[in-house]
């Protein structure tokens, strides 16, 4: 491990306040050492380091390459320097603050560091309703909505690291959260979704653009407008009769081009819908799909269109898509996932298997934008710390000359100071090891395997044949000891309290089920004073942890639906040993879920099953 002396004031004063702030972070790595010094040369596309008899010396081309720099040198035992040539003209991230959880500002900061050090050089915190703008009060209402002061306090502090914020919002769709109010259902097409062609729309966009796009730096703005499935099917339809999808849909993103335009801001958006239109079967990736030149010429040229796919393992449709994006006239920027949304902890293994993919055909093609995506759908349980390895493995792919996962691993030490192979163990929770290695499947089933209802276990008969007490068990011990570690492995208790849970919940309803059916009282009083009380006391240990981690990173608005999840949860546990004590007594003389024979309901493997619980419905029924 390399230690390091900074004299912050002889280093550019570009890079000063940055520095500050990670020399903070690292404070037993920058006390004695070699001398590390800072140079700028914008004629190079990169980074250069030269380690000679007067200390260690790091060349750069932009702001951002010094950090990345920095951030490797944190990983390294020894090195007598190394180069790397900057790939993409931006490598950057998508925070999703949105789907119920707003991350605080010292949060971000934190993840802003790691973030620099990794080589991101811009950043998006995306934003249905979650900003304030003047005259609408519901905008953040009770959801943590981003005061303009927090955001140009997070906007300066991006800048010192070398990392470009811009606003991420949506302007047609995706926008349920402020729409159910009754204030703003006369601007609603179908529910989430714009009401178009109506001039109160485009004057309450015309504010919304202005308020997103006033507190930063960047005059780029990214307009949302993907998913836009039912437009003008509902109340456009009442008032302007039948139009095509893609007619109304086009005449609305002129509109937004405009306000844009207006306010001197560069629009992107996402863009699938264009090839949802063109395709007979309306998919987006659909790869026979041709898009007929009237669609192509009739998209806004001032519109910057992104291209996302989470979800291919095949490099070749990544090359083929972006074909599809310039023959429509367009240099798409690609977007892959950090697999975060739907889940607890990251699908770090497949996340690596589909941006690889993507970030490859990106490389042969010469894409020069690639963004990373951090969704947290459904709930946002997910702690977003679990990404951090995905996103040191994109970057890789816009610096390294050739991306090897040893050093991958080791630039993660660098730049979050842990383990990474700790991380990867904690996306076991979604995939069981003794039968993949996760690299194929996005699985879910730690959250719908802990959640189903114990005596009900609709889900039970799925991963009936196998062990999944001894497997979560050791899992649970494995993820316990990496936590011991300290630092960034601290969070890794998430996982672990989940395994500790599922240890005692994956065969608890089978072994209840066989001693009520056998009348086998004896072995029925040990599994409730003995597995269900354990269960229910890890239980109130995960809610407690997965709580006050929510409240660590997070606003508390959102925190209450985690809780609700939980409680529920807890209260189903209650109410099964009541009931299974009073069968004991012969207060009641059955248990009817209990004798209701499992039937299986999917037929695929519980390793292709991606359930969300969602909000409004109960847990016991995953409907």
């Amino acid at each position: 491990m390399l230690y390091f002396i900074i004299n912050v004031e002889q280093c550019p004063s570009e890079l000063r306040d940055g520095l500050a702030a990670v020399m903070a972070d690292y404070p037993d790595r920058f006390g004695s050492g070699l001398p590390l010094t800072f140079a700028p040369d914008t004629s190079l596309h990169g980074l250069r380091v030269i380690h000679d008899e007067a200390g260690m010396h790091i060349t750069y081309g932009r702001k951002i390459d010094a950090f990345r720099a920095l951030g490797r040198l944190l990983g390294e035992e020894e090195t007598s320097g190394f180069t790397e040539t900057a790939r993409f003209d931006t490598l950057g991230l998508m925070l999703d603050c949105s789907r119920n959880a707003v991350p605080t500002v010292t949060a971000l900061k934190f993840l802003l560091r790691r973030w620099a050090l990794m080589g991101i050089n811009l950043a998006m915190l995306y934003t249905e309703d979650t900003y304030q703008a003047p005259g609408e009060p519901f905008f953040g209402y009770l959801r943590g909505g981003y005061s303009p002061e927090e955001l140009r306090e997070l906007d300066d502090y991006a800048d010192a690291l070398g990392i470009e914020m811009m606003p991420c919002i949506q302007t047609l769709g995706h926008l349920d959260q402020v729409l159910q109010w009754p204030a703003y259902q006369a601007y609603a097409d179908v529910p989430g979704v714009l009401l178009t062609g109506h001039e109160p729309t485009y004057a309450l966009l015309e504010k919304l653009v202005a308020a997103a796009a006033a507190p930063y730096r960047s005059r780029r703005i990214n307009v949302g407008m993907d998913e836009t499935f039912g437009l003008g099917a509902g109340k456009y339809r009442q008032l302007y009769g039948e139009k095509s999808a893609l007619e109304i849909f086009n005449a609305h993103v002129r509109r937004v081009c405009g306000i844009c335009a207006k306010q001197g801001l560069r629009p992107q958006m996402w863009g699938d819908m264009y090839f949802c239109f063109a395709s007979p079967s309306g998919e987006y990736y659909d790869r026979d799909t041709v898009i007929p030149p009237e669609i192509a010429g009739s998209i806004p040229r001032e519109m910057e269109l992104v291209f996302w796919d989470y979800y291919h393992a095949d490099v070749e449709i990544y090359r083929e898509f972006i074909d599809h994006y310039r023959a429509l006239g367009f240099e798409p920027l690609f977007n892959c996932s950090a697999w975060t949304h739907i889940r607890p902890w990251a699908a770090l293994p497949y996340a690596f298997t589909t941006l690889g993919a993507g970030m490859t055909a990106c490389r042969e093609k010469d894409v020069r934008e690639a963004m990373i995506s951090l969704w947290c759908d459904d709930g946002a349980e997910v702690d977003i710390v679990s990404a951090l390895p995905a996103m040191q493995l994109f970057t890789e792919y816009g610096y390294a000359e050739q991306v090897e996962m040893a050093r991958v691993k080791q630039n993660f030490c660098g730049s979050c100071a842990a383990d990474m192979d700790d991380f990867i163990a904690g996306s076991k929770i979604d995939y069981f090891a003794f039968r993949t290695d996760g690299t194929t499947m996005f699985s879910n089933h730690s959250r719908w395997l802990l959640h189903e209802d114990l005596l009900l276990g609709i889900l039970d008969p799925q991963v009936e044949e196998y062990d999944l007490r001894s497997y979560y068990g050791e899992l649970a011990e494995e993820l316990e000891a990496a936590a011991e570690k300290g630092g960034l492995a601290q969070h890794l208790r998430l996982p672990a309290f989940i395994a500790r849970a599922l240890s005692l919940k994956t065969h608890l309803r089978r072994d209840l089920r066989a001693a009520c059916l056998g009348g086998d009282r004896e072995r029925l009083r040990k599994l409730i004073d003995g597995d269900l009380a354990e269960l229910r006391q890890a239980v109130d240990v995960l809610w407690k942890y997965h709580r006050d981690l929510w409240l660590a990173v997070n606003k508390p608005f959102g925190v209450e639906v985690l809780e609700g999840r939980y409680g529920l949860l807890r209260a189903r546990l209650e109410s099964a040993a009541d009931r299974l004590n009073a069968w004991l007594t012969g207060e009641i003389t059955g248990i009817p879920e209990l004798e209701q024979e499992p039937k299986r309901i999917y037929d695929q493997p519980p390793e292709s099953l991606w359930i969300p619980l969602k909000r409004g419905t109960t847990a016991c029924w995953m409907k």
